[in-house]
């Protein structure tokens, strides 16, 4: 005879108790056994058993042992931390390993409301996207809703979107790019690619975006898709041509959820704006801002919050970023640093004249003027590489490089250009005079070490920024001999990714330092655990690439309450007033007046006639070229496309500013299930205490929890040690976790092993020998004025979404169930006070066994009455908590909640009234 089993119920099957989880087949069992992990969970088929599956009943033995307050206690709280199947509407807040702002769960409200989530999350640089993102993804997984994902995201970011989705989310990826995917391919059958071999993956777009790989991907993509750093899939050139095009073709299929991140969805490209904004629907691809009806329909996908939208109104975040304090340092050339300037720019000039008339002839010269400047500008040894370097740059790749665009080759950012063909005796004229300076005192990296000194004097950490490899490794080298006692790195792109993250980590304990950095690194690695400081070396010729490396450091998690950002320049530097007067200061103008930084207009053509204008005015030599009248039309468009971008932003702002949820919308939600599950405060406790039950106590120095493995049962150790904990695991007792740490919150590994295996040591003391807890048991406290029967129950739901395909869930919670004589129950907070208070004295051991069989022949009259009416009353919350979250939108699905009858007891306990 088959018995068929719902989630939820009992099983007893292969000589042990089972829970019952929702099958991924008919005709199969997919079993958990009650006292394991997740992890533990099996499948089995009933019709290939010897002994067939039947229903069973968990009921708390006569023989249970004993417990004590402090052990009561424990048990308590290794259950609650134990359960990851949560019961509340934010069910993957079990599985999350650190504790999110309350203003980050607005995307995650925003997507639950959605029946397909399509969603694009354009916070400011800094704020949390990928935390964001990442709570819709463990959500959905959690809801049984997303079995396989993919992220896509630029190559630079991928190890970082990886580590992120392990330590924060616990979800294991793979990293597909060019690097890893042969051998991930390898030995697949032909019928199988690698994205249904990995279920979860962290993929490269620029290896992903070729039209024979999209293809293939878009035939085996997953019904979830991530894509970081969107803007750059809307853009013009070639690169970005293909990136949409695969994303296009991905979002056609409306069934599959996606969700895009960027910090700079609107730049004043209408036409890309609206190619970034059909990827969500078609329909919004029309911009019809006019339309109320379409304002409101793409609210629901659309969130934006600048940082002040978020310290300054109700949110009141202040608190979660630091202060940041900018300014700028000017510095003076020396007279032969000011000649060789001015030597090369007459040179650059002449070079223009002889270019004609032509425009594109013209336009190459501006732009190898241009780049030519700017590594004079940056340092004499970046000057002496350019001109030494006669290979050049292809002439696509120029103009992009020159504006500091995010290009294809994110490896070739800092290399210095040379796109000019210098005449040979110019050349070995320039080359000299560049070579001498290389060996004389350089005044701005004078002026840099005259900036840092006070600061290192005061703790600080400091990233300088340069735009060229040459550039950094000079600066390096006069710091490291200028600060002998801090350590001083430099990271540029000859370092590959890799070898970039370990030279950073390396510097984690060296109290003083100095990074040294070009721009490969404004983007992939976060830098606010170790620096604090911003020196922009060299000026980024676009305004978000400043944003972008001051985002290293002045972000969510960074520990300093303030934080720097220190521009340098020279006035005698034509090249730099250039780009303060046509670039910089226009759009810091705009930022002061709408709170946004926004990019370079994307007409370059005549930004770059502004910059020759504005290096031709402020010459000393006012000489006239019979090119200038044309720039001066370039000045006067350039200011018309700021003007543009400010209104355009503006306007941005008040179409799109998410202010549909409040603080009060979504704090309450969040506060009722982590006072269910447990807090990363609770995990840290329950730490404590479990390693001094195995009298292993743990010390706690500069704000980290350190704790040792070694002196734990050796059945213990095995099993942290499977979870890669060895030895002494240091942990963070708060936000941010340093480099090499991770924040003692529920789901850590430690805090997962030590409670699963409490439990288990409980309920099968045979699994465990060594690890005593006991179930039952009576003591006298202050807690209490009449006697009360403590119940330590594990509650089971089944949870129905009544959508297009129902869906069957099963939950599970911790529940402390206090009954008074009289009948009456209490749980929550005021039950976990009752038990965690000391008790005032312990009761012999005849006494204790008297109350406890008194309340055992109670419990079942409890069962049926009480414990059953406030387990049925439970789910009636949950279901009302559900339907709260997900309303919001007429034809969302239905949530019903039905209690599973009679809940595990996991302990039962005796408080008798008694003075301390």
């Amino acid at each position: 005879m088959t018995v068929n089993f719902a989630p939820g119920d009992l099983v007893h099957a292969r000589g042990r108790e089972w829970v019952a989880l929702p099958s991924p087949k008919d005709g199969w069992l997919h079993l958990r056994p009650l006292s394991g992990s997740e992890g533990d969970a099996t499948l089995l088929i009933p019709d290939l058993e010897l002994t067939p599956p039947k229903p069973a009943r968990f009921e708390l033995p006569h023989d249970a042992r004993p417990a004590v307050q402090a052990t009561a206690e424990l048990l308590s709280e290794a259950l609650r931390l134990s359960l990851r199947r949560g019961a509340g509407p934010f069910r993957s807040a079990a599985s999350l390993n650190f504790e999110p702002r309350s203003y980050q769960l607005v995307p995650l409200l925003m997507a639950l409301r959605l029946e397909t989530p399509r969603l694009l999350i354009a916070d400011d640089v800094g704020i949390g996207k990928t935390i964001e993102a990442g709570l819709i993804l463990r959500e959905f997984m959690d809801r049984g809703e997303v079995e396989a994902f993919s992220v896509l995201c630029p190559p630079h970011l991928v190890e970082q979107w990886t580590r992120e989705l392990k330590d924060r989310f616990g979800i294991d990826a793979t990293t597909v790019t060019a690097a890893s995917a042969a051998r991930l391919e390898r030995g697949l059958p032909i019928s199988q690619s690698l994205f249904d071999a990995h279920r979860h993956t962290v993929v490269s777009l620029d290896y992903i975006k070729s039209e024979k790989r999209r293809d293939a991907f878009a035939r085996a993509c997953p019904g979830f898709v991530i894509v970081d750093e969107a803007h750059s899939c809307v853009g013009t050139h070639k690169g970005k041509q293909q990136r949409f095009a695969l994303l296009r073709g991905l979002a056609q299929n409306m069934d599959r959820a996606m969700v895009m991140l960027t910090a700079t969805p609107h730049s004043g490209d209408e036409d890309a704006f609206a190619r970034l904004l059909s990827l969500i629907q078609p329909e919004f691809g029309s911009l019809n801002f006019e339309d109320e009806k379409y304002r409101e329909r793409l609210s629901r996908h659309f969130v934006q919050r600048r940082r002040r939208d978020l310290t300054e109104d109700s949110w009141q975040e202040a608190s979660a970023f630091p202060r940041h304090l900018t300014r700028e340092e000017p510095y003076d050339l020396s007279p032969d640093h000011r000649a060789f300037h001015e030597a090369v720019l007459d040179y650059c000039f002449g070079v223009v004249e002889k270019a004609g008339s032509e425009q594109r002839e013209r336009r190459l010269a501006f732009w190898g003027t241009l780049a030519l400047m700017r590594c004079v500008g940056s340092s004499p040894a970046a000057a002496l590489s350019a001109l030494r370097n006669r290979a050049g740059l292809e002439e696509d790749r120029l103009e992009p490089q020159l504006y500091d665009e995010d290009g294809d080759d994110e490896d070739a950012v800092d290399v210095e250009p040379t796109p000019l063909e210098i005449e040979d005796s110019a050349l070995a004229d320039l080359i000299a005079r560049a070579d001498a300076l290389t060996t004389t005192s350089d005044p701005k990296a004078e002026r840099l070490k005259k900036i840092l000194a006070p600061l290192v004097k005061e703790g600080a950490c400091p990233v300088v920024f340069c735009r060229y490899i040459a550039t950094a490794e000079h600066v390096g080298q006069i710091l490291r001999s200028a600060f002998p006692k801090a350590r001083v790195e430099v990271v540029t792109g000859l370092l590959t990714p890799d070898e970039r993250r370990d030279r950073v980590t390396e510097m984690t304990e060296d109290p003083s330092r100095i990074l040294v950095a070009t721009d490969c690194l404004s983007e992939g690695i976060n830098l606010q655990l170790l620096f604090d400081t911003v020196v922009h070396y060299d000026l980024s010729w676009n305004p978000t690439r400043h944003q972008q490396r001051e985002g290293r450091v002045d972000r969510f998690g960074q520990p300093s309450p303030t934080v720097r950002s220190i521009l340098m320049y020279s006035p005698d530097s034509a090249i730099d007033g250039a780009v303060l007067d046509v670039i910089l200061r226009k759009a810091e103008a705009i930022r002061k007046a709408t709170g946004v930084t926004v990019p370079l207009p994307d007409e370059r053509g005549p930004v770059t006639d502004a910059l020759m204008a504005a290096m031709l005015l402020k010459r000393q030599d006012r000489r006239q070229y019979d090119f200038l009248d044309t720039l001066t039309q370039g000045q006067r468009e350039v200011e018309a496309m700021w003007r543009d971008a400010e209104e355009n932003e503006k306007k941005s702002r008040s179409r799109f500013a998410q202010n549909a949820l409040k603080p009060e919308h979504v704090t309450p939600e969040w506060d009722k299930t982590r006072d269910v599950i447990g807090d990363p405060t609770a995990a840290r406790e329950f730490i404590s205490r479990a390693m001094s039950r195995f009298d292993t106590p743990i010390t706690r120095k500069g704000g980290l929890v350190h704790a040792s493995m070694d002196s734990l049962p050796h059945i213990l150790r095995e099993r942290l040690a499977e979870r890669g904990l060895k030895g002494t695991v240091r942990l963070a007792e708060k936000e941010p976790a340093p480099s090499g740490t991770a924040l003692a919150g529920r789901a850590h590994p430690l805090v997962a092993t030590l409670s699963e295996s409490l439990l288990e040591a409980a309920l099968e003391p045979d699994a465990l020998p060594g690890l005593e807890i006991g179930r039952v048991g009576a003591w006298s406290t202050p807690a209490v004025k009449t006697v009360t029967t403590v119940v330590l129950a594990r509650l089971r739901f089944k949870i129905t979404v009544h959508a297009r395909s129902g869906r069957l869930l099963l939950a599970e919670e911790a529940a402390l169930i206090a009954v008074g004589p009289d009948g009456r129950t209490l749980s929550g907070q005021a039950v976990r006070d009752m038990l965690s208070t000391t008790a005032s004295g312990d009761l012999t051991p005849a006494a204790r066994d008297r109350q406890v069989q008194k309340a055992r022949e109670r419990l079942d009259s409890l069962m049926a009455g009480p414990i059953a009416d406030h387990v049925r009353a439970r789910a009636e919350e949950l279901a009302d908590d559900h339907g709260r979250v997900r309303s919001a939108i007429k034809g969302i699905s239905r949530v019903s909640v039905d209690p599973v009858l009679p809940p595990d007891i996991i302990g039962l306990f005796v408080l008798i009234p008694g003075d301390v």
